[in-house]
């Protein structure tokens, strides 16, 4: 915003350019071309009568100028202010063809933006005593709907979650990803352990890659984790389907990457072999915070090729959250991870990420008696 309101200072910066040259420099030397470019500046930074108020001022400072070097005759005064106007006139169009490109994109972003919500919709704030968290960071801000997804959902054998990533892009990536979130809610429902629920995820994806046939019936997957809370949230199970690992967060910001026992390859490759995967199973403690997110936070890159690790990185960063208020929310620590993830790549968002923190509150009393002290 900041910059905006003083790139709107370009069109005067250029007028008092052409002044200053003007001035210092012989009679038979004219600014006029440089007062020209004035207006044509205006037309993407100002409104509609700051273009006509900048031509206006253009003209009348030219004027002005030929009239005190005593230039001002048919040929190099009419004829430069003619062409003044039709500049100015310019700029009006292109402003007019700017604001029309910019509501079409507003338009397609609101369009996109309906779309997501349908398509991945926010899980709850809240399922019973756990406190959840999401975020969506596409890679480009014209496509807010990617191949990235995460759901939450509280089901009869406990509170079932799912973050994935669909191989591929565009409206194929969609449709598996709408194939993903339907199959998961109905089988989270249903399925009585999460063995069975992969089972049903993966028949779902082997239909829609059938449906969509050529290429992609050979290598449609989805990397995927599929978690489940324990009942009185004090064990959370994990199955890892070539997903990037969560990390643990415990209540004091120590960080733990919960690796798979053994390796198994995404959703949607059942075709091509038969492959076992384990149900790891790990402590939750009160405090902890269950952190999943697919490969654009762990394929953020710097400018040397480093990639970002996150259960180096957000220890140092809760720790000074801690030490400057109070413990930060789920929410806040997905804000810290994204805001960070930033900085390792220079702000170039470079693949979408998508973001899930479950928190289980620590009671208050251990919450005090853990907070660090300064």
């Amino acid at each position: 915003m900041v910059q905006q309101r003083r790139a709107q200072w370009i069109p005067v910066g250029v007028i008092v350019l052409a002044v200053v040259i003007d001035l210092a420099t012989p009679t038979d030397v004219s600014s006029a071309p440089l007062l020209m470019a004035a207006p044509v500046a205006a037309g993407p930074l100002l409104s509609l009568p700051g273009i006509i108020a900048t031509g206006g001022l253009s003209m009348a400072v030219h004027a002005v100028l030929a009239w005190v070097d005593g230039t001002f005759g048919w040929k190099q005064g009419v004829a430069n202010q003619l062409t003044l106007l039709a500049v100015t006139v310019l700029a009006v169009l292109i402003h007019r063809t700017l604001e029309g490109q910019s509501a079409r994109t507003r338009r397609a972003r609101q369009v996109a933006a309906v779309a997501q919500a349908a398509v991945l919709p926010r899980p709850p704030s809240r399922l019973g005593d756990l406190r959840i968290a999401a975020r969506y960071i596409p890679a480009e801000d014209e496509a807010m709907i990617g191949g990235d997804l995460y759901v939450v959902q509280e089901t009869p054998h406990g509170v079932r979650v799912m973050v994935g990533d669909v191989r591929g892009k565009g409206l194929g990536a969609v449709n598996a990803v709408c194939a993903d979130l339907g199959a998961f809610r109905f089988a989270a429902d249903e399925a009585e352990d999460l063995p069975r629920l992969v089972t049903a995820l993966e028949g779902a994806l082997l239909r829609e890659g059938g449906r969509r046939g050529g290429q992609e019936q050979d290598e449609g997957f989805t990397t995927a984790l599929i978690v489940e809370f324990a009942a009185g949230l004090d064990a959370v199970r994990i199955v890892n389907r070539g997903h990037p690992p969560p990390v643990l967060l415990d209540a004091r910001g120590a960080a733990t990457v919960l690796e798979p026992s053994q390796e198994a390859p995404p959703l949607g490759m059942a075709a091509l072999g038969t492959w076992s995967f384990p149900v790891d199973t790990y402590p939750f403690p009160p405090g902890s915070t269950l952190l999943c997110y697919t490969d654009g936070v762990t394929e953020a890159r710097d400018e040397t090729g480093v990639f970002y690790d996150a259960a180096v990185r957000l220890p140092h960063l809760l720790r000074h959250r801690s030490l400057v208020g109070d413990p930060p929310t789920p929410g806040q620590i997905l804000q810290l991870l994204i805001e960070d993830v930033g900085r390792h790549t220079g702000g170039r968002v470079q693949d979408d990420q998508a973001l899930l923190a479950l928190h289980r509150p620590a009671p208050k009393a251990e919450r005090v008696s853990r907070r660090p002290r300064v």
